[in-house]
């Protein structure tokens, strides 16, 4: 039983690294399940504050990778709207079947928001540069939170690999 948690364990550790820079998967979160299912092998004893912890970062992270897009709109000059569109962007992008929707979507929504805040195409356009910019440091962050909960999972194989395996 312990070999196949810990298979599955380590296979949604991967797919969460990989989720974290493809926008179709939410990295953080998928990384944090395998650390919950790692934790329901019966050789490793369970640690609250450890998954009570790792759950609260996989939540902030997840909450930031939504809202960091429309901070980066605002940064670079674009106006409510602007943040309001880049967000919905982001939604609508996750759920759209066109390839790479979840990071177009931001660029556009803020783009549209902007326009529709009537200002002009160059300021619309350097609002969803912005955007863009946040998407992209949001997918850096969520990465590097993702490879952190991989190697928080090698340590802990690491640690029972004699009463794993």
């Amino acid at each position: 039983m312990d070999i196949i948690l810990v298979s599955l364990a380590a296979f949604l550790m991967v797919l969460g690294i990989l989720g974290s820079f493809l926008p179709v998967l939410p990295g953080v979160p998928i990384s944090w399940v395998g650390l919950l299912v790692l934790y329901l092998s019966p050789s490793v004893p369970m640690n609250y504050w450890f998954l009570g912890i790792t759950l609260f970062i996989a939540v902030l992270i997840y909450a930031l990778n939504l809202i960091i897009p429309a901070m980066g709109t605002k940064r670079y000059g674009g106006s409510r709207y602007g943040m309001i569109g880049a967000t919905l962007g982001l939604v609508v992008g996750l759920f759209s079947p066109i390839p790479f929707g979840v990071i177009i979507g931001p660029f556009v929504g803020a783009f549209i928001g902007e326009l529709i805040n009537k200002s002009n195409r160059k300021s619309a356009l350097k609002a969803a540069y912005g955007s863009f910019i946040g998407f992209l440091a949001s997918s850096f962050m969520e990465l590097v939170v993702a490879f952190s909960f991989f190697l928080l999972f090698l340590w802990k194989v690491w640690e029972f690999k004699e009463v794993l395996f």
